[in-house]
C-alpha cells in the first residue's frame, strides 16, 4: 500500500506530531471527504506500507524526526512544492529564501534522489509572464543545484474553488490567462525550462496535463510513480492508475490520509482549501491524539 500524506493538506508542515503518533499506533482513520460518516481504517504498520509520499511546502517540522521512520524501515520520499509567487498569491508561506534553505536541508538529510521539486502550478498572466517564470525558474534551479534530480511542472487548473479564491486577486488588477498554451512564446518558454533543468541536472516532467509537451522534451510524469518508487526502494508496487484522480493524472493508486480545508498557508490557487477561515477553524479543532486528522469538520 502506498500512503499519500497528503494531497489534501501539508502534513509535514502542520501535522508532524499527529502523523508520527499514528505511525506508532499502527493506524489512522480517514473520513470520506464527500461523506464524513464513512470512515476508513488505514493500516500504518511497516509490513503494510510500501512507501509514504509526503507532499509539502515546508518540511522542517518533520525533517528532524524522519529517523523514526528509518528505524521502522518505512520508505518515503518528498514532493516539495516551491514556487516564486508574491504574498498576494501565497500570503502565509515562509519566504522563498527560507523555503530554498529547507529544501536543501531536506535533500542533505535524506538524499536528493528522494526529494522531487514541484514547480506547480504555473500561473500565467499580465504580470506573471513567461519571462517572469523563466527568470524565477532559473534562479530557483540554480539555488537547488545538487538537491534534486526531478522537477514536475503543471499549468494551473481552474477548479470552481480555485476560480473563487483567485477572483479577489484578479479584482486587484492582475489578469490570469486560462489557456497559456495559446499565447505567443509558449513553446520557447517550455524549451527554456528544459534547457535550464538540464543545466542543473534536473529532468522535467509534466503533471496531469491535457496539453502534449513531449515535443519540448517534457514527458508526462507521475507524482506517485511506481517506477520511481521501485528505483528508490527496491519494492515492486502497483502500476494501477489511481481511479480517484482526474483522467489526465497518471499517478498510481494510493491511500490519502489527509483532509481538505486544514492547511494554513492559504495559497489562493489551492484546490484543497475552499476557505481560509475554515482551514484555521479546522486546525483549531485538531487533536494530536485523534485517529483522524480531524475528529469532525466543524465548518460547512
Amino acid at each position: 500500500m502506498i500512503i499519500s500524506a497528503s494531497r489534501r493538506t501539508d502534513i509535514p508542515a502542520f501535522y508532524a506530531d499527529w502523523f508520527l503518533r499514528r505511525v506508532r499506533a499502527g493506524y489512522c482513520t480517514v473520513p470520506n471527504p464527500f461523506n464524513p460518516s464513512q470512515v476508513r481504517h488505514v493500516s500504518l504498520i511497516p509490513e503494510d506500507v510500501d512507501v509514504i509520499v509526503f507532499w509539502t511546502r515546508f518540511s522542517r517540522p518533520l525533517r528532524h524526526r524522519l529517523k523514526e521512520l528509518d528505524r521502522m524501515n518505512i520508505p518515503y520520499y518528498f514532493l516539495f512544492t516551491l514556487t516564486p509567487y508574491s504574498r498576494a498569491l501565497e500570503p502565509h508561506l515562509p519566504s522563498v529564501n527560507k523555503l530554498v534553505k529547507e529544501f536543501c536541508a531536506l535533500a542533505n538529510t535524506i538524499g536528493p534522489e528522494r526529494v522531487i521539486w514541484r514547480y506547480d502550478p504555473i500561473l500565467v498572466g499580465s504580470e506573471l509572464t513567461f519571462h517572469f517564470h523563466r527568470r524565477q525558474f532559473t534562479q530557483l534551479a540554480s539555488a537547488l543545484n545538487g538537491c534534486t534530480k526531478r522537477v514536475i511542472i503543471s499549468l494551473a487548473d481552474y477548479y470552481r474553488k480555485t476560480e473563487r479564491n483567485l477572483r479577489q486577486y484578479e479584482d486587484e488588477g492582475e489578469v490570469l490567462f486560462r489557456n497559456p498554451e495559446t499565447i505567443d512564446g509558449f513553446d520557447a518558454f517550455l524549451s527554456n525550462l528544459v534547457r535550464t533543468g538540464n543545466q542543473y541536472g534536473m529532468t522535467i516532467q509534466s503533471c496531469a496535463e491535457s496539453v502534449d509537451l513531449k515535443s519540448h522534451g517534457i514527458q508526462p510524469g507521475k507524482c506517485i510513480d511506481n517506477e520511481y518508487i521501485e528505483q528508490i526502494t527496491g519494492k515492486e508496487v502497483t502500476s494501477r492508475k489511481d481511479p480517484g484522480q482526474r483522467a489526465e493524472c497518471r499517478c498510481v493508486h494510493s491511500v490519502d490520509i489527509g483532509m481538505y480545508d486544514t492547511c494554513r498557508y492559504g495559497c489562493r490557487y489551492c484546490y484543497a482549501t475552499s476557505n481560509y477561515r475554515n482551514a484555521i477553524r479546522n486546525q483549531d479543532h485538531h487533536r494530536k491524539d485523534s485517529p483522524s486528522l480531524l475528529d469532525s469538520t466543524p465548518s460547512g
